[in-house]
């Protein structure tokens, strides 16, 4: 499994742990090993101008997702196909004023929206009642149970109800 994670800012980002969450969750997703995703890091004017041009929304957001070859989830025994899965673009700023609104670190926000955009890159949406329920059903259980192999005591993170 081939996961780039670039911090194109200033501001000090664990790449490691950003790694290991997306390796963590395209594991549990049965993700196939040969699989390639980017993540990348990006200040807000760069956010911005994704936003607006292929949301069509004005200001940055935190988490944008680009799916490549539109892989989905596998089964154990039976991973999904092996392509590329995609790029995931956070922005920290962003990031860090949810998590002072949310009462966690901006890592633990970046973790949470890592996680979310890899769902996002498998398929999963939030558009639908039921859709988002089953997606942050599975972003929850997901992100707690990376947070708990941290081995730093309990996770502080309270996954927001969206994202």
């Amino acid at each position: 499994m081939s996961i780039d994670v670039l911090n194109e800012t200033e501001i000090e980002v664990d790449l490691e742990e950003l790694h290991e969450c997306a390796r963590f969750t395209m594991d549990e997703l049965h993700v196939h090993p040969q699989a390639d995703l980017c993540v990348r890091v990006i200040d807000e004017a760069a956010m911005e101008i994704l936003h607006v041009r292929w949301m069509d929304l004005p200001g940055p957001t935190d988490v944008m997702s680009f799916p490549m070859d539109e892989l989905r989830p596998g089964s154990e025994g039976e991973p999904s196909e092996e392509g590329v899965l995609g790029d995931i673009v956070l922005c920290p700023t962003v990031a860090a004023a949810q998590a002072a609104a949310a009462g966690h670190t901006t890592q633990e926000e970046l973790l949470l929206l890592t996680v979310h955009g890899v769902l996002h890159l498998l398929g999963y949406d939030h558009a639908e009642p039921q859709e988002r329920d089953e997606m942050f059903d599975l972003q929850r259980r997901l992100l707690l149970s990376f947070l708990a192999r941290r081995g730093d005591g309990q996770p502080r993170i309270n996954p927001p109800s969206g994202s």
